[in-house]
């Protein structure tokens, strides 16, 4: 490799992946991502990171592949099973008896890969909560960064192979067999909402009881992972829950999250009761067709909608988008077709927040639903903020739709994080005042840096576990292509015993005697008719010169024809020859002589004998 992984080249290449495709690598753990990197550039040839630009550019459809590769989709259902069996004796029965009977329940299922994990839950879910309790109530979120699992996800379609980890009694109730699959129950898949989510760049869904992120943040750099975790910790109603993977600890995370089971992984939202705490952890998540026609009055209206100073959107109770004004389509990449469309099918149902929940929300409490500061990275990488607020249009206490609006707060999160940098500034100043009294607690200081020492060294301990458990995934990837790959030879296999069997029939039930040579003149084939001409089995002559065999057929006489066929002067020749066959009888012999190419140019010959009446 011409390039360090860190160099400009590599560099280049993750900017260019970013830029075109909107997927940014940077707070991948960087060895692990160069692996990724390098294998897939091993598959297509490429020797440098430079040259590999350059095939992505020439060869879109490469994307998808190294993709694939990068993110490793490795998941089951109930991976771990003790801990799904915590999550379901204790975790989701606390999470059912904090809420009103009527109350949502609101799961969130990030890094979901192919959708194992999200439908585990729901089965555990209907379980706990029974079937019409189940579809009245839950709500589950399934996200994740690749659009091709999460088609894979959306058919919840799995083999008999990968249900095996199911326990039989929910196997038997939830799936239903089609063909050589097995296909989960129709009402659980309809409670699962699939779509897009970037952990590191699209804001977080919120007033989630329970999130399940398992074996993600092993993928991150810390840095990474401290942006992300805040973001988790803002999804998180108060008494809300976090599941992570086995290899995932958050050992300095203490003030976002505490251990419920650290053995299983389960943590516990640390609430945040003041308004400048909140900003804290904000501050560390990064930050069909229309009508051809209108009356005079509608255009008015619209022309009205597209001056306002907000980004403004209208919903029907059905769902459906009525109203998209002038900055809504700037700000969100809207266009007019949209209106008319569901707004589910709109990336803004879901991103930069969740407007469906909201929406539900507001019709519900019939009073607006609002959410400060939704964080959103524009195209040209720079966060803008925005209050969104949600109000039923009611008339005489009738639903008619929903106004959202956007409005933009960037400048004032800007003036704020100036505040915040100067309040930082005078606090500097006075834990300078205070230098004399830090001198005093030097012991102390001290002591708390050899914890933190400690802390380091566990941390450092924690990657190399994740690393491994990366490289484990890999494997079993790896595993996964070499089965079938052998699966393919084994069928192949299967059909050239075919072949095989139906030439030899072929060869049996010919009424002439075939032999065929090789440039040596050594006999590669001997048929049945031939043995019965002759008298000496197949196995006496295979390998065996032709015209050292001690048979009546006048061999001295075939010589030269069959050299002239091997050397090309003459592709075909006949003659008939006087022989005497195995009983001892004399009898009239054709014999004709074909050339026959081989691999490589090789020539070989095929003697066809045949007794002349």
């Amino acid at each position: 490799m011409s390039e360090e992984p860190t160099g400009p080249d590599f560099a280049r290449l993750l900017k260019h992946i970013r830029d075109t495709r909107g997927f940014d690598f940077s707070g991948y753990k960087r060895p692990t991502l160069v692996r990724r990197v390098t294998k897939r550039m091993a598959q297509v040839g490429v020797k440098d990171y430079a040259d590999y630009l350059e095939y992505l550019e020439a060869n879109p459809d490469e994307f998808a592949a190294l993709f694939n590769t990068i993110l490793i989709n490795v998941t089951s259902y109930f991976r771990d099973a003790q801990a799904w069996e915590y999550l379901q004796q204790e975790i989701l029965p606390r999470i059912i008896s904090s809420k009103a009977p009527s109350e949502p329940i609101r799961v969130w299922c990030a890094g979901v890969a192919s959708g194992e994990e999200a439908y585990s839950v729901a089965m555990l879910l209907c379980e706990t909560l029974g079937v019409a309790e189940y579809r009245q109530r839950t709500k589950i979120y399934a996200t994740d960064v690749d659009d091709d699992a999460l088609t894979r996800a959306r058919q919840g379609r799995a083999a008999a192979k990968e249900l095996e980890e199911v326990p039989a009694a929910l196997r038997e109730k939830y799936f239903e067999a089609e063909g050589d699959y097995y296909l989960l129950r129709g009402d659980l898949r309809r409670s699962i909402i699939f779509g897009r989510h970037d952990l590191l760049q699209d804001a977080p869904i919120s007033r989630i009881d329970l999130l399940i992120s398992r074996n993600t943040l092993m993928y991150f750099e810390s840095e990474a992972q401290a942006k992300i975790l805040a973001r988790l910790h803002y999804a998180l109603t108060e008494k809300g829950f976090l599941f992570l993977g086995k290899a995932e600890m958050l050992l300095r995370r203490g003030e976002l999250f505490t251990p419920v089971d650290l053995k299983h992984r389960v943590f516990n939202k640390v609430p945040k009761p003041t308004i400048r705490d909140r900003l804290v952890v904000l501050a560390q998540s990064g930050n069909l067709d229309p009508p051809n026609h209108h009356s005079r009055q509608g255009r008015v209206r619209e022309l009205v909608a597209d001056a306002l100073p907000i980004a403004h959107i209208v919903v029907d109770t059905a769902g459906f988008v009525t109203s998209v004004n002038e900055r809504a389509r700037t700000a969100f990449g809207l266009v007019t077709p949209d209106i008319g469309r569901p707004l589910q099918d709109l990336e803004i149902s879901y991103r930069p927040v969740d407007l469906r929940s909201m929406i539900d929300e507001a019709y519900q409490q019939r009073r607006p639903a609002s959410v400060r500061d939704v964080e959103r990275r524009g195209s040209n990488g720079e966060s803008q903020f925005f209050d969104v607020e949600v109000v039923p249009l009611l008339d005489k206490g009738t639903a008619l739709g929903a106004s959202i609006s956007f409005t933009d707060v960037s400048g004032y999160n800007r003036v704020y994080r100036d505040l915040e940098r100067s309040k930082h500034d005078l606090e500097t100043a006075s834990e300078e005042l205070q230098s004399t009294n830090e001198e005093l607690e030097t012991t102390n200081e001290e002591l708390q840096s050899t914890v933190e020492e400690l802390e380091t060294t566990n941390e450092e301990l924690q990657s190399s576990n994740e690393e491994l458990e990366t490289m484990n995934e890999e494997l079993e990837s790896t595993n996964t292509e070499l089965q079938t790959i052998n699966t393919e030879l084994q069928e192949r296999s299967i059909q050239l015993d075919r072949v095989n069997t139906f030439m030899e029939l072929i060869m049996a039930n010919l009424q002439l005697g075939v032999a065929v040579l090789d440039k040596d003149l050594r006999v590669q084939l001997w048929n049945r008719r031939a043995v019965d001409l002759w008298g000496l089995q197949a196995d006496e002559t295979l390998g065996q010169p032709l015209l050292g065999l001690d048979i009546g057929l006048p061999l001295a006489q075939l010589a030269n024809p069959i050299k002239k066929c091997l050397n090309g002067s003459d592709g075909f020749h006949e003659m008939t020859v006087q022989a005497t066959n195995r009983r001892g009888k004399s009898f009239t012999c054709r014999v004709q002589c074909t050339a026959m190419g081989g691999l490589e140019g090789a020539r070989s010959v095929i003697l066809l004998m045949e007794a002349v009446e």
